[in-house]
Parts: C-alpha cells; structure tokens; sequence
C-alpha cells in the first residue's frame, strides 16, 4: 500500500466522523492520528503543513480507530488517556471519563484548601471514579492529606493506577455513605460529583448513554439520592466551618440548596461553570 499524506487521512478521517455526528471530527481526527504517530495535537497539525506522510500501517490503523469513533465509542476509551487540569489520566471501560467542566468545580476545593489555616488541611473526595479530582487536590496543594472513597469494582482498579505514588493521597474501595469514619470532625473539604442524572432520563449522547457506567449517572427518581446522603455524611466528616462541595446538573441547583438548607447547612450557593450553566453548589458546615 503506497504512502498518503497525513493531510488527506486526517481530512478523510475527519469527513467519516461528521458523517456518524461526532462533535469536533477535525479535532478527534487530529488526536486519533496523533495517539498512533505518539504526536501531540499541535505536532499533528505542524506535521500536516509539512506534507509528511503515513505508511500504509498507520493508515490501516487509523482506518480502525476513526471506525471505532464514528461508532460514537469515547475518544478516551480508544487513546487510553483523558486530560484533566494539569493531568493525564488512564481512563476505559467501566470507569466515568472526568470532563472538562469538573475541573472548574474542583477549582472550590483547590482554594479552600489553600486558604485553610491548617498546616496539613484534610479533604475527601466521595465517588472519586478515576481519581480524577482527588489527584487534582493532591498534587496542586501537595501539603493537604487527601482521602478518596469509590464503590465499584469496576472503576476502582482505575483510581488505583491513576493515584499510584502520590504519598499524600488514600484510596479506599467503599461506599461514600460510610468511608472514613475515623476522620469524623477534621476535615476541611468534602466533595464529591455523584450520579445525578434522574433514572428515567436517558442521556442523549451515545458515548454517555453507550459506554459511561450506569453506576456513575443514575441517582434515583430526581437524580438526587445520593446528594441527600451526601448532605448527611459530609456534615459528620467535616469540621466546623468546612466547606462541602457537589456536582450537579443545570437543573438541581435550587433543590441541592434546599435540601442542604433543611438539613442545617450555612451559606449554600450554587456556581455556574464556564459555559454558564449551574454546575456546583458549595455549602459551610455550621
């Protein structure tokens, strides 16, 4: 099989993908043919503009991978990796891909352990998935003792590989309802992006619908079952004045502040992300 230009596979690729409705086919087609050429994005583009070339093999397997993608299987699931702040995480099946809107609602945690008068603050991340948030706080307030909670079997064995090494962070295999008994009254913050899509609400994306754990979406009729047990455990974890933070759906944001207000929680607020819908609600342990 003679050689093409990366250009023409790229635009090929690119064309299938918009073809089968994959949001942003020219940028997974550059990140497809830059996982197999070990180039990143930019380094895919610089190349392009170069006239290089792909062997008959890379473009036997491309050919493979964009067939995988336009079938709308997660891009992070085909690579193996997906980004997350200033991390690179190993994601696949079984585990919640993290997406970019958590990385503004960690941000919460990030500044009030940095703003903790402790010297060595505590916080907990319930749920952790791929351990996507509690590495976050590890590794951006590397004097915080960070505790991680996640349930199932299928995504632990991820949060595990991903927190590997990182001396000032505990991952336990448990329910958030009952993780971490012995730090009742210390920590600083509790967060937690739980399941919250009502079970009734099918997602409309086929990559979330098809391939993201039913365990990590579905939280009940109103999608707020485990935020109420969230509400509980978190009050006992934290200590006073603790900051709780959750997220959440567009819609959940005035029924997350009322449940948190009747169970006696101070100051409940809910933040917009980047694209301006609600995305968390913070709340003070009194």
């Amino acid at each position: 099989m003679p050689d093409i230009s990366l250009a023409s596979a790229v635009r090929t690729a690119a064309a299938r993908l918009a073809a089968a409705g994959v949001p942003d086919p020219l940028v997974d087609a550059e990140l497809l043919a830059g996982h197999l050429l070990g180039l990143r994005r930019g380094e895919v583009q610089a190349a392009i503009i170069r006239g290089d070339a792909l062997s008959g093999e890379i473009e036997s397997a491309l050919d493979a991978v964009v067939a995988r993608r336009a079938a709308r299987e997660p891009l992070q699931h085909i690579t193996g990796v997906a980004p997350f702040r200033h991390l690179e995480l190993a994601v696949g099946p079984g585990v919640f891909v993290p997406r970019p809107e958590t990385e503004t609602v960690v941000q919460y945690a990030i500044d009030a352990l940095l703003g903790s008068a402790l010297p060595a603050p505590i916080a907990v991340d319930l749920g952790t998935g791929s351990g996507a948030i509690a590495l976050a706080m590890a590794t951006e307030v590397p004097h915080a003792r960070v505790f991680a909670a996640e349930l199932s079997p299928d995504a632990y064995p991820w949060a595990v590989r991903n927190t590997a090494g990182v001396e000032n962070l505990t991952l336990v295999n448990d329910d958030l309802a009952h993780a971490f008994g012995e730090l009742d009254g210390t920590a600083s913050v509790v967060i937690s992006n739980p399941p919250y899509v009502p079970d009734e609400a099918i997602p409309r994306d086929p990559e979330v619908r098809l391939f993201d754990p039913s365990m990590a979406l579905y939280g009940g009729a109103d999608g707020l079952d485990l935020v109420r047990v969230l509400s509980v455990r978190a009050g006992e974890l934290l200590h006073p004045g603790g900051l709780l933070v959750i997220e959440h759906g567009e819609l959940q944001g005035e029924e997350i502040r009322s449940i948190l207000t009747r169970d006696g929680w101070r100051a409940a607020a809910t933040h917009r992300d980047l694209t301006l819908r609600d995305r968390a609600t913070t709340a003070l342990r009194p």
